[in-house]
């Protein structure tokens, strides 16, 4: 199908968490007969739909930067043939990301160890281990778990990395572009409160992990990059221990543009998480 990238914003609906009070958490997993019920020590959270404007990227004056807008734009050539194969993203596409962010903001050592492909219909077939888009706003780590990741990750370094700055940047892409359906939105840090978040635990049955959900506010502004293609990533600052006023979370989600073409394929992409150590 042909397209032509145009600049424009999108009206839509974007999925934030209702209420701010109590223990919130989401399960990962179905309570076997005999497992403990958190059920009582948690609140599954409650979502509501806002009406948003999401503003193109490509057409906009701002400057985006990680430490201002917690996201930046950046070029990505890569020479993965196969981004379903996981020995060949391990081997190949983590170390070029590496490089990328190294390159992208500085950082004296930078280790990508995590990632996930995502696409509707694949997940559905159970295809490749994708999973679905993200359809509400959250961010991925917490002043807990974002210090966690480093001591889980980084073995006996932990301690003496944990002592200077580090960040946690996630780098998304598609795998195929252009994107047309289910982009992904990403709010301006500079418009966000420290209250605006809320911690959030992540239920596995051998462990808690924990993210941020996002309480609604007119002030918040939101981009995308319009019908974004492979050779360009998104760099989100998922978390920075760095207090100094800089952005320390992004918050992003997907999001259904409603001038989506009908016969337009299922988004496919991929992120990559990293840890950003700093002198």
């Amino acid at each position: 199908m042909k397209t032509t990238i145009t600049n424009k914003s999108v009206q839509t609906k974007l999925r934030y968490i209702a209420a701010k009070d109590g223990a919130h958490a989401i399960y990962n997993y179905r309570p076997r007969p005999g497992e403990p019920d958190l059920s009582t020590k948690y609140i599954e959270p409650e979502y509501r739909d806002y009406d948003v404007e999401v503003n193109d990227i490509r057409a906009s004056e701002q400057a985006f930067s990680l430490d201002n807008q917690g996201l930046a734009v950046v070029p990505l050539s890569s020479t993965l043939e196969d981004y379903y194969n996981d020995t060949q993203v391990r081997a190949i596409y983590m170390p070029e990301v590496e490089a990328l962010v190294k390159q992208a903001t500085g950082a004296k050592r930078v280790h990508a160890f995590d990632y996930n492909v995502r696409c509707e219909s694949y997940s559905e077939q159970k295809k490749y281990m994708a999973r679905k888009p993200v359809r509400f706003v959250h961010n991925d780590y917490t002043d807990a778990s974002g210090p966690q990741r480093v001591k889980d990750i980084m073995g006996d370094d932990a301690n003496e990395l944990l002592k200077n700055r580090f960040a946690v940047i996630n780098v998304w892409t598609p795998i195929v572009g252009p994107v047309l359906r289910t982009p992904l939105a990403v709010c301006d840090a500079s418009t966000m409160q420290q209250s605006d978040f809320i911690d959030t635990a992540l239920l596995y049955r051998d462990r808690t992990g924990q993210i941020q959900m996002v309480t609604h506010q007119p002030a918040h502004r939101w981009y995308y990059l319009s019908e974004m293609t492979a050779d360009e990533a998104l760099l989100l600052k998922c978390f920075d221990s760095e207090q100094d006023g800089c952005a320390r979370y992004t918050a992003h989600t997907a999001f259904d543009d409603p001038n989506t073409p009908g016969d337009a394929p299922d988004r496919q992409s991929i992120e990559v998480r990293t840890l950003a150590f700093f002198d």
